[in-house]
């Protein structure tokens, strides 16, 4: 059973049985062979009308199901009691590299579902940075921005366990999703000027879990506002400047085509 509702974003959003997470509307149909679309916000398809699934599904001919969810990291993919149950009922999945500072570690821990929000600190960090108030930090991008302010040797500690602990996390998910793996290595190109990720992962991280997976597919697109697609996207004038920093639906499309390829030679 499933139930809608709609984002500031003006998308719909769903629930399915087992699971906590929202994400993309309208449900998918499970009754018959599918291709899992398992991810983030790129997946989701924020303030586009056709995310890349439903433009996968167009062309594949095939159903392709959004489990997109906003927010999201790997814990939550991992640790939701019914994604795993979802996807494993597909016949394909497409994974979208999961954003490498949402996620639990040895230095902070993040929350169960929204993986973008602080929680705490551990005594580990609290140790590493005995200067530094965390009460007023409740975003693991402005914790990251605030470790990395002092530029000493201290944050490549911090940078070091962060893609260790995504490796092991991201391959044990990997290593329990049944059908075959489909790899998204999504690279969003920013505005200038605008903020960056201080890490993401990189060809090292990436030929590590690739053994795991089919295929990996690697694709670069850039956000609406470097684009010509901010006039498509489906945003209010109070959502404007969050769009601008969302993919298109160029971008969507884009993905599709590399995607439809290597599920073509899978099928």
């Amino acid at each position: 059973m499933s139930f809608h509702q709609t984002n500031s974003g003006g998308e719909s959003a769903c629930q399915y049985a087992d699971s906590k997470l929202w994400f993309r509307g309208p449900p998918g149909a499970l009754d018959k062979p599918f291709v899992a679309c398992l991810g983030g916000e790129e997946t989701f398809g924020r303030f586009v009308d056709c995310p890349f699934p439903a433009v996968l599904e167009t062309r594949l001919g095939k159903p392709c199901v959004n489990f997109g969810s906003l927010f999201c990291g790997v814990e939550a993919l991992s640790t939701d009691p019914g994604v795993l149950k979802l996807v494993n009922q597909s016949g394909l999945c497409v994974l979208q590299v999961p954003d490498l500072l949402r996620q639990s570690n040895r230095f902070y821990r993040v929350h169960p579902r929204r993986n973008d929000r602080f929680l705490e600190p551990t005594s580990d960090l609290l140790e590493l940075y005995p200067d530094v108030d965390f009460t007023e930090i409740h975003f693991v991008r402005h914790l990251l921005e605030r470790l990395s302010a002092p530029k000493d040797a201290r944050f490549e500690v911090v940078v070091q366990e962060l893609r260790e602990a995504w490796i092991r996390t991201t391959g044990e998910l990997i290593g329990r999703i049944e059908p075959s793996v489909v790899l998204l290595w999504l690279h969003v190109q920013r505005q200038a000027g605008s903020h960056i990720d201080p890490i993401v992962p990189d060809a090292a991280m990436i030929q590590q879990l690739q053994p795991l997976c089919a295929d990996v597919v690697e694709v670069s697109v850039p956000v609406s506002a470097r684009s010509d697609a901010l006039e498509d996207v489906l945003s209010g004038t109070l959502q404007q400047p969050i769009a601008e920093h969302m993919i298109g639906p160029s971008a969507h499309r884009e993905i599709a085509e590399k995607l439809l390829v290597a599920l073509r030679d899978l099928n």
